[in-house]
């Protein structure tokens, strides 16, 4: 699974995404449309984690969705 296929079927990924990162709101998390930049920009912002660190949390969520 690619990033496009997250993108375009973001409705169905963000409620992945809220148990992942739960400070993040329902509002928060539709906004982003799925790119995944302004995913990373959004942790690093409420989580205030390195950006390193947020891509490799973002990698990790990804590869355990290709799992599924």
């Amino acid at each position: 699974m690619d990033w496009d296929h997250i993108e375009d079927n973001w409705k169905h990924f963000s409620a992945t995404v809220k148990e992942k990162w739960n400070k993040l709101t329902e509002e928060e998390i539709a906004d982003l449309k799925g790119k995944r930049e302004h995913l990373e920009a959004k942790i690093h912002e409420i989580y205030g984690h390195a950006k390193d660190e947020v891509k490799k949390d973002v990698d990790a969520w990804l590869g355990a969705l290709k799992k599924k």
